[in-house]
């Protein structure tokens, strides 16, 4: 098992994430207890004897992931640092999806990139909205109002929540127990509230996601990547970067460009990795 900081800004932060070399033997409750012997939120196993595309999946202690964006990332770093190369653009299989990955070495980490696909976007009932805003503990006037929530999906649904200020967004206190309810009532994977910055393509955020057993994630990089497809959509921006990890003292960084398809809007994630050193049994 390597430990992996994925997401990390300035060689500093990230979100800890296990990575294994995965015995398929392995059942899915002992993937689990893998996790929270790890201390970390998510692991990846990777199932390297599948041929040239390795197949991973992602595990929290609560259960398996459809997909996870930073997992993504700590895998792909993994991988080229056992291969002890400079780069290497892959493929990688998840949740019945394969897609294109690109992994480079850099003075401050392995460079990982990934195509998370389309992303579809819809808006969300008053009711809806209100619920979860209830339980986050997020007012109307907290609100920002040149943007409005909406329901992203590369994959798993999860709201977007658009505040004002970055003061608010750091002083949310959600109710767990609540948001997990209603998380699960109405089918998403969580909340990704957020701030945009007013001088650059640039936001910050924190996910919230209590329903797959995560109160707060460090980072999301999916979620960046539904964001990216928002604005793209909304306001024809075309990349961005979102700030996470500042509740956790583990500064991050996440990117995304979208851009239009056939398919609809499809974006491509990326961070930078720190692997430690020596992997632990």
């Amino acid at each position: 098992m390597t430990i992996v900081d994925a997401c990390t800004r300035r060689r500093q932060g990230g979100s800890p994430t296990a990575v294994l070399i995965d015995d398929i033997t392995l059942s899915d409750s002992a993937r689990r207890a893998i996790v929270r012997r790890a201390g970390t939120s998510h692991a990846a196993f990777v199932d390297t004897d599948a041929g040239a595309t390795p197949t991973v999946r992602f595990f929290t202690a609560h259960g398996e992931l459809t997909n996870c964006g930073h997992g993504t990332i700590a895998a792909q770093a993994v991988l080229l640092h056992r291969r002890r190369i400079k780069e290497h653009r892959s493929r990688q299989r998840t949740g019945g999806r394969t897609f294109d990955t690109t992994a480079i070495q850099r003075d401050d980490g392995i460079e990982v990139w990934f195509d998370q696909g389309p992303v579809e976007i819809q808006g969300c009932s008053a009711a809806e909205r209100d619920s979860i805003l209830a339980t986050l503990g997020i007012r109307p006037n907290d609100m920002a109002t040149e943007d409005i929530p909406c329901v992203a999906s590369p994959g798993t649904p999860r709201l977007l929540v658009p505040v004002r200020t970055l003061p608010t967004l750091l002083s949310i206190r959600p109710d767990l127990r609540r948001l997990a309810a209603e998380c699960r009532r109405l089918g998403y994977l969580g909340c990704f509230v957020y701030t945009l910055s007013p001088t650059r393509n640039a936001a910050t955020a924190r996910m919230f996601a209590p329903a797959i057993g995560v109160a707060e994630d460090v980072v999301n990089a999916n979620s960046t990547g539904c964001l990216a497809a928002h604005l793209f959509a909304t306001q024809g921006r075309n990349s961005i970067e979102v700030e996470q990890g500042h509740t956790a003292g583990r500064p991050s960084s996440v990117f995304a460009t979208a851009t239009a398809t056939a398919e609809g809007i499809s974006v491509w994630v990326g961070g930078i990795a720190r692997v430690r050193s020596s992997p632990t049994r």
